[in-house]
C-alpha cells in the first residue's frame, strides 16, 4: 500500500483534528512538518502539492486530500472496518457535521494565523487587543456549543463512542486555554475534553507529542 503521510503544524487546530481522527481509526501514517511560522506552506513544492498553501494535506492511496473535515469524512468512508466517527443514523450525522462546523467553520477561523496576522499589520491591532478578539469569538461559539451539549449530554461530545465532533472539540478547547479563555462557564465542554484526554488515541494526537514540537 502507498504511505500515508500527513503534512501538518504541530499547533495547527486543523492537523490536530485530522491526527485524532486518524487515531481513533487506528490508522498508520507519517508525518511531515509544515512550519507555517516559517512559511513553508508557501514554498513552491508546497503549493504544488497544496495550492491553498494551508494544513493539513493527507497523502493517501497516491491522491492528497485537503481540508480536514473533508479528509475525515473520507478516512470514514474509505476505512469501514474501523471505527466510525459519524453516527449510522442520517439525523445524528447532520447533527455531528454541524455542531462539528460550528467549531471548524464558525470559531475557529476566527482566530488562526492569517487572521491574527491580518489584524496586525493591516489594523494595527497590538497583542492585547487580538487576544481580546480571540477570547470574545471563542467564548461565544462555546455558549451556544455549551447549551447543545448539556441538551444530550453523554460521555463523550455526542455519545459514548467518541467521534468527529471530538476530533474537532479537543484541538479547540486546546485554542481556548492557550489563549487563556476562561472556561467556568462551559462545564460540559470541560468535562467532555477530559474524558477525551485520557484517551490514549487523544493523547498521542497532542501538539506537544508530535516530532515538530518546539
Amino acid at each position: 500500500m502507498t504511505e500515508r503521510v500527513l503534512y501538518g503544524y504541530y499547533r495547527s487546530s486543523a492537523a490536530y483534528r485530522v491526527r485524532i481522527a486518524l487515531n481513533l481509526k487506528g490508522l498508520q501514517y507519517r508525518q511531515q512538518p509544515v512550519n507555517l511560522l516559517k512559511g513553508e506552506q508557501r514554498d513552491p513544492a508546497y503549493l504544488a502539492l497544496n495550492p491553498q498553501g494551508l494544513v493539513p494535506a493527507l497523502l493517501d492511496n497516491g491522491q492528497l486530500l485537503s481540508q480536514s473535515l473533508a479528509i475525515c469524512e473520507y478516512l470514514d468512508e474509505a476505512y469501514p472496518d474501523t471505527p466510525a466517527l459519524l453516527p449510522s443514523d442520517c439525523m445524528e450525522r447532520a447533527r455531528v457535521r454541524a455542531l462539528a462546523l460550528s467549531i471548524c467553520a464558525d470559531i475557529h477561523p476566527l482566530h488562526n494565523a492569517r487572521v491574527l496576522k491580518y489584524l496586525e499589520t493591516e489594523l494595527g491591532q497590538d497583542d492585547a487587543q487580538k487576544t481580546q478578539w480571540i477570547r470574545h469569538w471563542i467564548a461565544t461559539g462555546f455558549t451556544a456549543l455549551e447549551l447543545q451539549l448539556a441538551s444530550q449530554p453523554a460521555t463523550y461530545a455526542c455519545g459514548d463512542t467518541p467521534g468527529l465532533l471530538d476530533a474537532c472539540l479537543v484541538p479547540q478547547v486546546f485554542a481556548a486555554r492557550r489563549f487563556g479563555v476562561d472556561l467556568a462557564a462551559f462545564p460540559h465542554i470541560v468535562r467532555v475534553d477530559a474524558a477525551l484526554s485520557a484517551l490514549p488515541a487523544v493523547q498521542a494526537a497532542h501538539p506537544a507529542q508530535q516530532p515538530d514540537a518546539v
